[in-house]
């Protein structure tokens, strides 16, 4: 059976419209409690599962949330409401609580306009397929409120900002501090832009932080870990030694050097596993995905790490992390996991590996990624309708099979549908950069005329 609300990342889509409609987000809660109720796991008879709800910083979050909190009581599931809460916090939160579950009304990276929701389990982690196909199983039922007696109750819980902030003080070692430091941090004016700035500064830095005036309508606009020359502008106006960019919920890092350079999630994550490997705490390999720079790699490679590609998304990354009992993975796009200081991708945590690896060597980011050859990649996103599917569409197989000929195996080709969003990604790679993105042009051109046909 497969899914027909939940993507790769929860149920997402543009307010207003289905699926992200008050009345579905309800019957969604609803139908979450109803899989909980059913589930109870070692809770005793009288007592009812509990649910944590953290959101960003969108207008619409406040309707959503209204929503949720609706569904879940009235099948009998407590609620504890965080208000703006990065989504790992929400998955910290939850595994910290002893809950049954955690929501996260959030877009991630979209624009405001755009909203959706994502499941934690009790263990903090994303839910698995099977509990997401019993969801959506339940959505096809009406809702039919529990007894009087048998209702949730909902509540506000004040000190969740305080204790996700000692959590990712707990990540960085207690022999080192930042003291020393000018950081900025980018904020996407999301869901760190209260949590982020202290982490820093009660680690000892000086902190300048940009996007932290949340608004409702500013979350990821020209700032933030998807629009990165707001960070490398103002670290080089400040002049910091380094910037830190996270994105509307918090699970994606950039940062950027004193030059204001810019590193990606593929490069990080080879700081942070080159200085496992020079500290013995290395455990295994690395997964990346199909979207992970050839350089990375290679790179890898030379200093013996073994590497594997999981399809695009961090849950298939983390899949391929627990399968190899290996702990550290990570996308081009910034999601990086540490599954030895936390559950899930965590923009704020993962900063700290990457600066813990500069603090103990003395090096800077620029020196500990110098062996690391970045390959030329082009990413060209192509607008489809909904439901366009890659399989079958005329001239796209072709193009794509002519591109692969004509690089003779000096790059790769990627082509995929968006998890979240109605586009095709076209991605090419490979070692001339005038080649790379006339490939790419030509493949997207195919994929337009295909979606113009269709």
């Amino acid at each position: 059976m497969g899914r027909k609300y939940f993507g790769t990342d929860g149920v997402r889509g543009r307010v207003g419209e289905s699926p992200i409609t008050p009345e579905f987000v309800m019957h969604l809660g609803y139908a979450a409690g109803q899989v909980l109720v059913a589930d109870r796991g070692s809770l005793p008879p009288n007592q009812h599962p509990t649910v944590l709800i953290g959101k960003d910083t969108r207008i619409s979050g406040y309707m959503l949330e209204a929503a949720l909190e609706a569904g879940f009581t009235a099948a009998g599931v407590n609620v504890l409401m965080t208000g703006p809460m990065p989504t790992p916090a929400v998955a910290y939160l939850t595994r910290a609580l002893r809950l049954q579950a955690g929501v996260v009304i959030s877009a991630s990276h979209n624009p405001f306009e755009d909203n959706g929701i994502k499941f934690f389990s009790e263990s903090g982690q994303k839910l698995p397929d099977a509990v997401e196909l019993a969801i959506e199983a339940r959505l096809a039922h009406p809702i039919v409120t529990v007894g009087a007696r048998q209702l949730g109750r909902a509540r506000r819980i004040e000190d969740a900002a305080a204790r996700y902030i000692e959590f990712c003080k707990s990540t960085f070692p207690n022999n080192l501090d930042l003291r020393g430091l000018r950081i900025v941090v980018d904020c996407a004016n999301g869901a760190t832009y209260h949590i982020a700035p202290h982490v820093l500064h009660e680690l000892g830095a000086e902190v300048v932080a940009v996007g932290n005036a949340p608004d409702g309508f500013n979350i990821n606009e020209a700032c933030g870990a998807t629009h990165t020359q707001t960070l490398s502008e103002a670290v080089r106006a400040h002049g910091a030694d380094i910037g830190i960019a996270l994105d509307g919920d918090g699970d994606r890092l950039m940062m950027a050097d004193a030059k204001g350079r810019i590193y990606d999630g593929d490069q990080l994550v080879y700081v942070i596993a080159r200085h496992r490997i020079q500290t013995g705490g290395m455990k295994g390999g690395v997964v990346g995905t199909l979207m992970t720079n050839l350089g990375t790699e290679h790179a890898l490679a030379r200093i013996e790490v073994p590497f594997e590609r999981a399809k695009v998304g961090d849950r298939y990354v983390l899949e391929r992390l627990h399968a190899n009992g290996w702990t550290l993975g990570g996308e081009t796009s910034g999601h990086i996991l540490c599954l030895d200081k936390h559950t899930t991708g965590d923009g704020i945590v993962s900063a700290l590996q990457v600066l813990r690896a500069l603090r103990e060597t003395g090096e800077t980011l620029e020196s500990f990624t110098a062996d690391l050859e970045t390959y030329p990649q082009v990413m060209i996103n192509v607008p489809v309708a909904r439901g366009f599917r890659l399989d079958g569409a005329p001239g796209v197989g072709a193009s794509v099979t002519a591109a692969e000929a004509t690089l003779d195996g000096s790059g790769r080709v990627v082509l995929r549908a968006s998890g979240t969003e109605p586009l095709i990604r076209v991605m090419v790679e490979g070692r001339d950069a005038a080649l790379v993105r006339h490939t790419a042009e030509t493949i997207a051109e195919a994929v337009r005329a295909a979606a113009a046909a269709t």
